[in-house]
């Protein structure tokens, strides 16, 4: 027998999975329009190629893993690991570069550990950081961007360039690439015969963090502060991060600003932005706790600053989500909150005998 009224709860959530997934990629369209303007026609490229790539590898281990295909890909996840993915990858990267990324990402570190709610790491920075150690030479090849003294590449060049590797006839490889303003920085400061206050006058460097890209840092800010509005994600990691962040290299500069980079620099250079609102937010490797959330961000947010400052990569933040990932488990063990009703942890039957005694 039905009733003419349903039963509670009568409101029914309209966060599901696939909506949730749709309002980051939204989220992340800024940023991603900007990087495109600013930083070259390859951002497209990745994004297109890990995001195809990472929705057929689902699609692949799914039917392998007898899981219905077409249920779990209408999720979105796969599309949001290989966008974030996409967005990571050096501009100049030959196409099998996201490609393996993605296969990576999903493979071993998603679908290996029981999909979706089960991976205790990020899948696409799994993905990223195995392309960083195993193809270190292809994971420096960043087009100049916009505004540099670099010669940029047309939509077509940029093709012939991602597919064949070919170049116009009357360009040389190192008239179109040009160091990253972490790695410029890190180099130069490395040699001991520079200071920030010289490199902060190169074309380079732009106004804070970068020609162009402190622009598109902000466009994922911005982004990220939507999604905290529509509650998609909650504050705790990315205000912890960033804060943490902005405080050791707040430390350092003042210890030497002629040996190590202001606040506004490591806030709005490499992926931090992109870090603090799209990937160490994910709800699946994150901590699940609020002083947890709190901690992990933290957490973050000091191991980036230090790997960048003192480690062999120049932007440690997928590093630091990683080894935060490992240690998910151990903070929200020790974060969980009180029971309600009591004071402190109820008393055990061992307890009990034990006293009696």
């Amino acid at each position: 027998m039905r009733f003419e009224t349903d039963i509670s709860p009568l409101v029914g959530s309209q966060n599901s999975i696939s909506a949730i997934m749709r309002r980051v990629i939204w989220a992340l369209i800024p940023g991603t329009a900007l990087a495109v303007v600013i930083l070259g026609w390859g951002v497209l490229t990745n994004v297109l190629l890990a995001v195809v790539a990472a929705v057929f590898f689902e699609a692949v281990m799914l039917f392998l893993r007898q899981r219905p295909v077409g249920f779990y890909l209408g999720d979105y996840s796969a599309v949001v690991a290989g966008w974030i993915l996409g967005l990571c990858l050096p501009t100049l990267a030959p196409w099998w570069i996201p490609i393996v990324a993605s296969g990576f990402a999903i493979v071993l570190g998603k679908q290996l550990f029981g999909g979706l709610g089960y991976n205790p790491f990020n899948p696409a920075m799994v993905g990223y950081v195995v392309m960083l150690v195993s193809f270190p030479k292809q994971m420096t090849f960043w087009a100049a961007p916009w505004g540099t003294d670099g010669i940029r590449l047309n939509f077509t060049e940029s093709l012939r360039w991602t597919f064949f590797e070919e170049l116009p006839s009357h360009l040389q490889f190192d008239a179109v690439t040009m160091a990253t303003p972490l790695d410029a920085v890190r180099t130069r400061l490395s040699l001991g015969d520079e200071s920030m206050a010289y490199i902060e006058q190169q074309s380079i460097f732009g106004l804070l963090a970068g020609q162009g890209s402190e622009w598109v840092a902000l466009a994922f800010l911005a982004g990220g502060l939507w999604m905290i509005y529509k509650k998609i994600i909650r504050w705790h990691i990315p205000v912890a991060m960033l804060g943490a962040l902005a405080i050791i290299a707040t430390v350092f500069w003042l210890i030497d600003a002629d040996r190590y980079g202001s606040p506004l620099f490591h806030l709005l250079a490499g992926g931090t932005m992109l870090g603090a609102f799209f990937v160490a937010t994910d709800p699946i490797s994150s901590s699940t706790t609020e002083r947890g959330r709190l901690i992990f961000g933290a957490g973050v947010g000091i191991l980036a600053y230090l790997i960048r400052s003192f480690g062999s990569y120049v932007d440690g933040v997928a590093f630091a989500v990683l080894l935060m990932n490992m240690a998910v488990p151990l903070i929200d063990y020790y974060t969980q909150p009180k029971v309600f009703g009591h004071k402190s942890q109820p008393k055990t039957a061992s307890n009990k005998t034990s006293k009696g005694q």
